[in-house]
């Protein structure tokens, strides 16, 4: 086996794709392809198949990539930059909530970006998550603690959730003053037979409130319909209290919802992947306040 072709074998497993590989080796695709098919041979095995959306590994390929990420965790340990730190170098795949990922994540990868400037990020911000235990993601912000599977779990943060409505909308139909008054507003909400997470069944926890009428599997598309002047819905304040266009409503309505950090335990101590860990989590903390606004900052 030539060891120098187990770089492209691992970018390669980790975009799913042998073009994205390329551009992030800085080779051409045909060069990606030829050095996979070298070390097939080498191996005696496939280590991929070909679908739709790209490149799966075949069972050998899984086995082969344990290995290759376990020696690559220990080159870049014997990488010591100048300043005597391990070079951070490589892929990170997240996957998170949709909302997280568009209104916080995104909004401070730029910092990231500068602190380690070899490291690629791969946000996966959608209604739904990547699997961790199927590799499918190296890092995952999930809703709720896994209960099973070789993971690595921590509690990231809390953020609180309230009922908000956009300005034009409380001058136009009146101000919500009390519970009573939202049996009567139109609601905006997830499609209930879609919800792809039970933690996000919040209407359920207000008494008396109607069924939403406007409804989408997008948090960031229910924002939109808020601050259109739509209806009245719940959204992280981390997205409220972001849009000038809308007003935080019923203060005695504050939901406390939570986000969990996984990882794969044979890959959470990888450099690449604990680097991103330990920046989430540091930024989490420095942010607490839009996570977790007081009642008086999101009234």
């Amino acid at each position: 086996m030539d060891w120098s072709d187990l770089p492209f074998f691992l970018e390669v497993a980790r975009s799913q794709q042998i073009g994205r590989a390329s551009v992030l080796l800085g080779v051409d695709a045909t060069t990606v392809g030829r050095r996979l098919r070298r070390l097939e041979q080498a191996v005696g095995q496939r280590l991929f198949e070909q679908s739709p959306s790209g490149q799966i590994l075949t069972v050998a390929g899984l086995d082969l990539l344990e290995r290759a990420t376990a020696m690559e965790e220990i080159a870049a340990g014997a990488r010591i930059t100048s300043d005597s730190k391990p070079e951070i170098a490589g892929t990170v795949r997240v996957s998170v909530a949709e909302g997280f990922g568009t209104w916080f994540v995104s909004r401070h990868l730029g910092r990231l970006a500068d602190a380690y400037p070899r490291l690629n990020v791969d946000l996966v911000a959608s209604s739904g998550f990547l699997n961790p235990t199927r590799r499918e993601t190296d890092v995952a912000v999930l809703l709720a603690r896994p209960r099973r599977g070789p993971l690595r779990t921590r509690k990231l943060t809390d953020y609180a959730l309230r009922l908000y409505a956009s300005a034009d909308y409380l001058t136009a139909k009146g101000a919500v003053a009390s519970l009573h008054d939202l049996r009567s507003r139109r609601m905006i909400g997830y499609v209930p037979d879609i919800i792809y997470a039970p933690e996000l069944r919040y209407l359920d926890e207000i008494p008396g409130a109607r069924q939403p009428s406007l409804r989408s599997s997008s948090i960031n598309a229910q924002a939109r319909m808020i601050a259109s002047g739509a209806g009245i819905g719940i959204l992280p304040c981390f997205i409220g209290d972001a849009d000038p266009k809308l007003v935080a409503i019923l203060a005695e309505i504050r939901i406390t919802r939570s986000f969990w950090l996984v990882t794969h335990q044979d890959t959470s101590l990888f450099p690449a992947i604990r680097a991103f860990s330990d920046w989430l989590t540091a930024l989490v903390v420095t942010e607490r306040q839009v996570l977790m606004p007081s009642s008086k900052s999101c009234a």
